[in-house]
């Protein structure tokens, strides 16, 4: 059987195509807890180049986005101080699909189910492209940094642990 080259439409490309953002579909092999390693060797891209998209919640249990390169850590401390929160930590799998639609290993930071706020690694903005989820489990879609910024209002933010 060969491997489908497109996926049906997600909340992400409906999403992507109503703000006429060009982008490429890349279609993987998904792998259970496999993370951006897999999709980066799957595609031949490098893993600084795979952008996760993570849903955490500060104190008071409001959620927000970190956009991060796949290669490297959240450092919670810092994005915390950043944002003026006292403490920020991951949602557990439940809540993260609660408030964004997609189901952890396909959320994706474009058609969230509720408007939050987005961060994202300053350096990612440095990278022309990006390979970022499409919105399911084995799809990236490629787009322009720029598009973070520019279409999401993703405040930049210095909170990388390097690996």
């Amino acid at each position: 059987m060969s491997k489908p080259t497109h996926v049906s439409e997600t909340p992400a490309t409906a999403w992507l195509r109503r703000q006429g953002i060009a982008f490429v579909e890349h279609v993987y092999e998904y792998v259970e807890h496999g993370g951006t390693a897999v999709s980066s060797q799957s595609l031949g891209v490098p893993e600084h180049q795979v952008v996760k998209t993570l849903v955490m919640q500060d104190e008071q249990g409001k959620p927000l986005i970190v956009l991060m390169h796949g290669d490297c850590k959240v450092s919670t401390k810092n994005l915390a101080r950043q944002i003026d929160r006292k403490r920020v930590e991951p949602c557990t799998p439940e809540v993260a699909q609660r408030h964004t639609g997609y189901q952890v290993g396909g959320t994706s930071p474009f058609g969230l189910r509720k408007a939050m706020p987005i961060f994202v690694e300053r350096t990612v903005l440095e990278l022309e492209r990006i390979f970022i989820n499409g919105g399911r489990r084995g799809f990236l879609v490629e787009i322009s940094a720029a598009i973070l910024v520019a279409k999401l209002a993703a405040v930049p933010v210095d909170c990388a642990l390097e690996p």
